[in-house]
């Protein structure tokens, strides 16, 4: 790639960046990750990034198209994003309890974390505003591929690895491959 395309792209992505910026209304934020992608922080509760939390991966799919959403829905929702994690693109969190990621932790591209049901499933209940929602947790040194969505409840152990794809519905051990839909221990490490 010749400098002046370089250049463009520097300056496409760091315009994108910044656009996320401003449009971010989370106001109970520590920490500053490292951004080379953009992200939108949104919500009334807290979220908080270690040192050394990677946004965004150059080289990798949806580098130009997409953002990272990351959004603690309540005042009383917390989103904790421990020491030297990496996020690829298009990674995004919803939560309305507590979410956690421990320190050391890889996430693949497009995956999601989500500690709700998004709505009720009974029909009376469908639009009320708080659906049931149970902490997620992720320990240390996981890895989770590419296209990966954690559901609600759900603890992940330590050096596990989830495989691309997954669907993780229910707990985890540590030090296991996980994989599928639903996602089940297919060997240990």
């Amino acid at each position: 790639m010749g400098i002046i395309s370089r250049i463009k792209q520097f300056c496409f992505v760091t315009l994108r960046i910044k656009k996320y910026e401003f449009l971010s209304d989370c106001k109970r934020v520590s920490g500053k990750p490292n951004l080379f992608y953009p992200l939108l922080l949104k919500g009334n509760g807290k979220i908080h990034f270690g040192n050394n939390v990677q946004i965004g991966v150059i080289s990798s799919p949806y580098y130009f198209s997409g953002y990272t959403y990351i959004e603690a829905r309540n005042g009383c929702s917390e989103i904790n994003i421990g020491n030297n994690v990496a996020i690829n693109n298009a990674f995004s969190i919803v939560c309305f309890s507590k979410v956690t990621i421990k320190d050391n932790v890889l996430i693949g591209g497009n995956c999601s974390i989500i500690d709700n049901d998004g709505h009720d499933s009974n029909i009376n209940k469908r639009n009320q505003e708080n659906p049931n929602s149970f902490p997620v947790f992720i320990g240390e040194n996981v890895f989770i591929g590419s296209n990966v969505t954690i559901l609600k409840g759900v603890e992940i152990g330590d050096n596990s690895v989830i495989g691309n794809g997954s669907v993780v519905t229910k707990n985890i051990p540590k030090n296991v491959i996980a994989a599928g839909n639903p996602a089940k221990v297919i060997r240990d490490l």
